[in-house]
């Protein structure tokens, strides 16, 4: 059966061996002369061989005390360095976050937070691993991720969700399209329109699917891309009908290079927030980006 080595007969057995003497030792570590002869006795039991030989007032390692001794001293330099970078943790500004985020949220909530985020914990290390909702919440269940700011999930019982903004879909168009000189959708040409959308796996496009089958509207042509950039392109070229959030085109909108149509019926709406594990204290790191996504995303609140 293995033994774990107590560190502090570690220690007694480097100071000894360095200094050649249990009284040196005892003064180098504020012990008693008794104190570092019981521990060294207390380990050469643990380990099952003599370490030191004694010789009236000095002491020798012996050839089993010197292979053990440069392990001793690995030992002891590992547990230091374990100890300093902890220590590090605890200083200001240090740590780390380990997030997921949607491609939306990395190109326009992101930026804006993580710029404040750095000048209050300028020497955290940041990891972002991109990914929709289905996909941050299994980084979240791997430990791969600590938070993500991502949609809502529901279901997920070990998962904690904590708001930040509710938006609502409409149907974006160019300028020229025949909706867009109306001002409202015709909602017999619905089903007919050609739709540019979000990526097939995401939360949106599930959630686009089910408006339209509660609506009864089958969306029979549509391209789906994974960037919501390469989407309010294509839709200025007048290449179809994007479904997305107009805080997201907000500032093609305000250009007029788009516009806003909302959908038919009932409106569409999504909760965005941070996901984190059930029960997990967050750190100060981690806090203070909630309270950045929070200030952020103010403005976005429908």
């Amino acid at each position: 059966m293995s033994v774990t080595l107590d560190s502090r007969q570690l220690r007694a057995f480097v100071a000894v061996a360095d200094l050649g003497s249990f009284t040196l030792a005892g003064r180098h570590l504020n012990l008693t002369q008794s104190a570092i002869s019981h521990a060294m006795q207390a380990l050469e039991e643990d380990v099952g061989c003599r370490l030191l030989d004694r010789m009236g007032k000095s002491v020798f390692v012996t050839q089993a005390g010197e292979q053990f001794l440069v392990r001793a001293r690995t030992i002891l330099d590992e547990m230091a360095g374990a100890r300093l970078e902890l220590g590090q943790l605890s200083k200001w500004g240090t740590g780390r976050l380990r997030l997921s985020a949607s491609s939306t949220a990395c190109e326009y909530i992101l930026p804006a937070v993580l710029r404040e985020f750095k000048e209050s914990f300028p020497r955290c290390h940041i990891s972002i691993d991109p990914g929709d909702s289905p996909a941050a919440i299994e980084l979240l269940h791997q430990n791969r991720v600590d938070i993500a700011l991502s949609l809502e999930a529901s279901h997920e019982a070990r998962l904690k969700f904590r708001p930040l903004f509710t938006d609502e879909l409409t149907f974006i168009t160019s300028p020229l399209h025949p909706w867009a000189q109306k001002g409202r959708a015709v909602h017999q040409e619905i089903g007919a329109q050609n739709y540019i959308l979000y990526n097939k796996t995401s939360s949106t496009f599930k959630l686009i699917e089910e408006f339209f089958d509660k609506e009864e509207i089958v969306l029979k042509s549509f391209i789906e891309l994974g960037s919501m950039v390469a989407i309010k392109e294509l839709v200025k070229l007048g290449l179809g009908v994007g479904i997305l959030a107009p805080w997201i085109a907000r500032k093609e909108i305000e250009q007029g290079a788009l516009v806003s149509i909302p959908l038919p019926g009932r409106k569409l709406k999504r909760r965005w927030g941070i996901l984190h594990r059930q029960g997990r204290r967050l750190s100060l790191p981690e806090e203070t980006f909630i309270g950045l996504c929070q200030s952020v995303t103010a403005d976005i609140e429908i």
